[in-house]
């Protein structure tokens, strides 16, 4: 049987030398990660849309969607994923409305958190620069 492939979207957002990174909530898929903030593309939407939907809907904010930094592909058991990073500037302050933490992290500090293993290459990317 073919596992689903799931086209994702997600925001690397850099102010004053830290990132905006969300945690997974419980009950859903890699619960308790650490992520960059974004989500499922809908069928047909385009990346950079469905990334500003995203933002919208998880952080209520408006963002300028950038250049895409990243792509990775990831077969974990249930499903597979193909990650697309975009370089985003927010156009106001995030604020989590589905319950989720949310922090700043220190480019250093990234590689201490747990993140999907889709995310592994950018975080060492990230973390190396």
């Amino acid at each position: 049987m073919t596992r689903p492939l799931l086209i994702v979207t997600a925001a690397v957002i850099e102010r004053d030398g830290r990132f905006l990174v969300t945690r997974r909530q419980q009950g859903v898929h890699l619960e308790g990660c650490w992520e960059f903030p974004g989500g499922k593309c809908d069928p047909g939407e385009a990346l950079a849309a469905c990334l500003a939907r995203e933002l919208r809907e998880e952080l209520d904010v408006d963002a300028r969607i950038g250049g895409e930094i990243f792509t990775a592909a990831h077969a974990y058991p249930e499903r597979r994923v193909e990650l697309h990073f975009f370089a985003c500037e927010l156009l106001g302050e995030p604020r989590p409305q589905q319950g989720q933490a949310m922090q700043w992290v220190r480019r250093e500090d990234l590689a201490a958190l747990e993140f999907p293993p889709a995310d592994k290459e950018l975080i060492e990317k990230l973390s190396l620069a």
